[in-house]
């Protein structure tokens, strides 16, 4: 089991930068592969970012390539989304997941945070 707790949203103009971190209690946290997902207002929830256990490999939704860095400190149980050049169409309330697997191939996102609001203004 791992509780996730995001933080770091807020209200941003257009071309701005944020940085979302999402804490994880236990200790299996280092063994997991962790995610970013978004969710706009009457839209379905869409991946973001994921990165591997040991942080090492990376993905990306095509979206936010070039953009936003997906980045881990095993030791502080942190993951972070750092988004840079933020558009209108970022604004969405951005979740992070825990993936048991540990694999940021199999994107079987278990574990849930209640999620972070992130409003970008144009």
């Amino acid at each position: 089991q791992v509780q996730l707790v995001e933080s770091g949203g807020g209200l941003v103009q257009a071309g701005g930068s944020l940085r979302l971190s999402c804490a994880a209690s236990g200790r299996t946290f280092s063994s997991y592969a962790m995610g970013w997902f978004r969710q706009a207002p009457g839209k379905e929830r869409d991946f973001v970012a994921a990165i591997n256990w040991s942080g090492g490999r990376t993905r990306y939704a095509d979206a936010v390539k070039g953009r936003f860095t997906i980045s881990r400190d095993n030791a502080k149980n942190t993951v972070y989304l750092q988004m840079n050049s933020l558009k209108a169409v970022d604004t969405a309330v951005y979740y992070c997941a825990a993936d048991p697997t540990g694999l940021v191939t199999s994107l079987k996102f278990g574990f849930w945070g209640q999620g972070t609001q992130v409003t970008v203004s144009s």
